[in-house]
């Protein structure tokens, strides 16, 4: 089955979300089905933020509904998304520095044995299982976060979402802080998440990443959805356009 012929794993529908008297999100409708990449771009201050914390809970829409496979859900808190298949990678990646990897990658749902103790052995199989499927360079499972670079972090967040999302991964400017072969690893990884039929919506300000990365692209403009093209169908300067809203000549 294709991603275009696939329920889609994510549907939202004319969100809307106020602050106040401020409305930083409105009519907002888009579908990531399985296995395809969306790209959400837009200046600052466009509502790319909000976009991703309503889709993870942090945030209730003020009205819309969001339907997962076709069921509608509500998201009242990050747990709850957790539970529908979500992990969401934020660019500040809210790891534990004193922790090993492994014990991030079960943070808040380690598994126990049948004496109610940590089930060490299995949680350092599957992290090792994992690394290796994603190609995530780490010394071992068992090193400390605060020893890895900022990109093996960036790898290991990826692989935790990975590793507990069963539909949709979210990723908040995963590179921002990397450098160029970081970068290129990571998004090496991001593009392997494909192969899993997880769908994923990546917001990023480098329109090279969104190129490269993404099935589709979809623009936000102070709030508003401009508009969403597929990837091999647009170029970069129509993009910028619909971004900033000046014709680019």
């Amino acid at each position: 089955m294709t991603a275009i012929q696939a329920a889609p794993v994510l549907k939202l529908i004319d969100i809307r979300k106020t602050f106040g008297g401020i409305t930083a999100i409105e009519n907002f409708s888009l579908e990531v089905r399985p296995g395809e990449i969306v790209a959400l771009v837009g200046d600052n201050g466009a509502g790319k933020s909000t976009l991703i914390k309503i889709i993870s809970g942090v945030y209730t829409p003020t009205s819309g509904t969001i339907t997962i496979e076709d069921e509608t859900v509500t998201m009242a808190n990050a747990t709850m998304a957790r539970a529908h298949g979500i992990e969401v990678v934020y660019q500040d990646l809210a790891l534990a520095d004193q922790q090993t990897v492994y014990m991030n990658m079960f943070l808040g749902r380690e598994p126990v044995n049948g004496f109610g103790l940590l089930d060490r052995r299995r949680m350092i199989a599957e992290t090792e299982q994992l690394v290796k499927e994603l190609d995530v360079r780490i010394p071992s499972a068992h090193a400390a976060i605060r020893d890895l670079s900022g990109g093996q972090r960036q790898g290991v967040a990826i692989a935790r979402a990975t590793h507990w999302a069963s539909k949709l991964i979210l990723l908040d400017e995963p590179t921002a802080a990397l450098g160029v072969a970081e970068t290129a690893k990571v998004e090496e990884i991001v593009q392997s998440l494909k192969q899993r039929d997880i769908g994923v919506l990546i917001v990023s300000h480098s329109l090279d990443q969104v190129f490269k990365l993404s099935d589709r692209i979809c623009v936000l403009r102070r709030g508003r959805q401009i508009g969403i093209r597929e990837t091999t169908k647009t170029d970069k300067n129509e993009i910028i356009a619909m971004i900033t809203g000046l014709q680019q000549h």
